[in-house]
């Protein structure tokens, strides 16, 4: 056998030990996406700067190359992890598909936004800068081969607690992105929602902040809740429609703009607060299981929001105050909720 021949064998032989359950191969596949995303990035900088300096920040930019950069390989090496451990011997669901693409495209908005961020706060550090034409090729690729790296990882090893890491971070940096870019800087003297009723990008990354978020919990409450050990006939299903209602809600209040659906905007989200209350109040019959503590801490929550909306009612707190704490206590339970239910599961399957 020629020496060329030997070598294809060999890579052939390679190819066909890598085993999707065994974590050395996933590390090494992981390795192999970096390094392509290095590459190409890098050639694809040359090509854009044609080896010349640039800015650190702004419009044609280091950092917003590698932040688009980052984004496009961050949801490509998600799809591709997705696809290296799916399970072959189910069917793929429409369903399936729609998680896998809002996935991708929140891991793809993390990675723009926390590069884009980082790249400001340099800039800030290195006033009137310039990224050299070497140094601008190595760290474009080194960021999209990291974000590859992480984003693969992710995929592979997909579970509740980080669903729930990543459904935090993409909304903190989905609403804080639209603040930062709001064409108003008065809006919080409306309401939250005023960020979404403006022509600005502002308007646009909010409602799709909320719209994929929406995209997301409906895929947690699918995920939470199967198989979910209770003595309740329906309680792990009334759980999933309370949760999956409030994921429908939440993607309605950006596909419904306060602006253009006044009465749909807030109809949705009323019940999105509504369907978290009812979940929370009926957790312990539904799921006796699930620890005191938490069951506790939802109602705590629920009398907050209510105190809150009577503060505003008589004038004491504006409407932006309270949308912000209730959102942030319906989404700090509902990350709760995973990590109570993945315990849940550990100790039933220890048991």
């Amino acid at each position: 056998m020629t020496a060329p021949a030997t070598r294809r064998a060999a890579r052939l032989r390679a190819a066909a030990e890598i085993d999707p359950s065994s974590q050395r191969s996933l590390e090494s596949l992981g390795l192999g996406i970096g390094a392509i995303a290095f590459v190409i990035t890098a050639l694809v900088a040359l090509a854009a700067f044609r080896f010349e300096s640039a800015p650190i920040a702004g419009p044609n930019s280091a950092g917003q190359f590698a932040a688009i950069a980052s984004a496009v390989t961050a949801a490509l090496a998600f799809i591709a992890g997705r696809y290296v451990v799916r399970d072959t011997s189910r069917q793929v669901r429409a369903l399936d598909v729609l998680d896998v693409a809002a996935l991708a495209f929140a891991h793809a908005m993390v990675a723009l936004l926390s590069w884009t961020l980082l790249a400001v706060i340099f800039e800030g550090g290195f006033v009137d800068a310039e990224v050299f034409a070497l140094p601008l090729l190595m760290l474009s690729g080194a960021a999209a081969a990291l974000t590859g790296y992480v984003a693969f990882f992710s995929a592979t090893h997909m579970d509740l607690s980080l669903l729930a890491v990543v459904l935090a971070v993409f909304l903190v940096l989905g609403v804080l992105a639209s603040t930062l870019s709001s064409a108003d800087p008065h809006w919080w003297e409306m309401n939250l929602s005023a960020l979404g009723a403006t022509d600005d990008l502002s308007a646009l990354a909010f409602n799709l902040t909320l719209i994929v978020a929406g995209v997301i919990v409906t895929t947690l409450a699918r995920y939470a809740t199967r198989s979910l050990p209770t003595p309740h006939p329906h309680g792990a299903r009334n759980v999933r429609i309370c949760l999956i209602i409030v994921g429908i809600f939440l993607a309605c209040v950006g596909i419904f703009p306060v602006d253009e659906h006044f009465w749909i905007h807030n109809t949705v989200a009323t019940g999105m607060a509504v369907a978290f209350a009812v979940a929370a109040i009926r957790m312990p019959v539904w799921i006796p299981g699930m620890p005191r503590a938490f069951v506790a801490l939802g109602w705590l929550f629920i009398a907050i929001t209510v105190v809150l909306g009577v503060l505003f009612a008589v004038g004491y707190y504006t409407l932006t105050a309270v949308e912000l704490v209730a959102g942030v206590l319906i989404f700090s339970w509902i990350i709760l909720f995973l990590r109570n239910a993945a315990a849940l599961h550990e100790d039933t399957d220890r048991a």
